[in-house]
């Protein structure tokens, strides 16, 4: 396991991390009861390959330093669609373009989507 973090807190610390990066549309699905893939997606978007970047970047960093490691890359920007695989939770960004193409909400529409909460109350839950 992930040094004691669920995977849950891990899904949402990406999509609070995402976000501080000015991600767009960022949702995570619940998967651990329709597959054995994952148990959570984090999908989100950027508007420009070096906002991919950095979005995917400051995902890395922010989870490495709470020490959850990361155990597979995939994609880079001038693709649309970077995959940061961290076991229990997979974590795709997406430029618009690719989202709208590979819609996997609608693959996993099945999925319960967890409620993401503003960056301010999520720090305060941290403390």
């Amino acid at each position: 396991m992930f040094l004691n973090k669920n995977s849950l807190a891990i899904a949402k610390m990406a999509a609070a991390v995402a976000e501080d990066k000015k991600a767009k549309d960022t949702v995570i699905l619940n998967l651990n009861k329709l597959t054995l893939i994952a148990d959570y997606f984090v999908i989100t978007s950027g508007d420009s390959e070096p906002q991919l970047k950095a979005i995917s970047n400051f995902i890395m960093r922010k989870l490495k330093e709470n020490k959850i490691r990361l155990l597979h890359y995939e994609g880079k920007p001038g693709t649309g669609w970077i995959l940061l695989d961290y076991g229990d939770v997979i974590v795709h960004i997406f430029s618009r373009e690719k989202r709208n193409f590979y819609d996997l909400e609608y693959i996993w529409q099945e999925a319960k989507k967890i409620r993401l909460l503003k960056r301010k109350k999520i720090l305060k839950e941290e403390k």
